[in-house]
């Protein structure tokens, strides 16, 4: 049997790509060939153990080494606009879910996110597409998490509840069952949200105004 594991890139060189690396690492799905990242001072340098050959061109004229790759990019934006390029040049997105996650049956997770250690993805929940479920974040029963979302460090989403595309649930924050949380949201750091939360706004505090 060919255990060849499939070849990827990864897109970004920072913190957070590091803890990416490490959970591609951890899984043994996939050998990472190289990073990419738009910063141009960083193109021939080594990051975490391997090298980054440039920007979006030099991963065009790379692209015959590998068959994907995912996108280690913290700011929502940033990241979706990324995957946007990749998915328009012919590149597939990888998933990636460190080994100690705990995802529950019937749980769908989106391509080109990412699970990390600790977290806890409950029964029947859905992850979109290019989604960060951070270190110790819960996402309980029935939840529905869109596009280019974070779900921070520590952050508890209990059952049945929506979150909208791009939006950003801060460290530690809390959110009450069967609420709907809209598109391009802050839920700030220690927040408690009590209820729904229209698109693009910010709120903050215990409970979140």
């Amino acid at each position: 049997m060919n255990s060849e594991k499939d070849k990827i890139f990864v897109f970004g060189a920072s913190g957070h790509a590091k803890v990416v690396i490490d959970i591609i690492e951890r899984e043994r799905r996939f050998d990472i060939v190289f990073l990419v990242d738009d910063d141009p001072s960083l193109k021939g340098t080594d990051f975490y153990g391997y090298r980054v050959i440039g920007g979006k061109s030099e991963l065009v004229s790379s692209r015959k080494q590998i068959v994907g790759g995912i996108v280690a990019i913290g700011n929502n934006r940033a990241r979706m606009n990324v995957a946007a390029w990749l998915i328009e040049n012919g590149f597939s997105l990888v998933t990636t879910i460190h080994p100690s996650a705990q995802i529950g049956r019937g749980t769908h997770v989106g391509n080109g996110s990412v699970v990390m250690a600790g977290a806890v993805i409950n029964s029947d929940a859905s992850i979109g597409a290019n989604t960060i479920i951070n270190t110790r974040a819960s996402i309980d029963h029935d939840c529905k998490i869109g596009n280019e979302v974070h779900v921070a460090p520590g952050a508890t989403l209990c059952g049945s509840v929506t979150v909208g595309d791009e939006t950003f649930v801060c460290a530690g924050a809390t959110i009450i069952p069967n609420l709907i949380v809209g598109k391009n949201v802050i839920v700030g750091a220690g927040s408690t949200v009590i209820s729904d939360v229209p698109e693009g706004i910010t709120v903050v505090g215990n409970p979140a105004k």
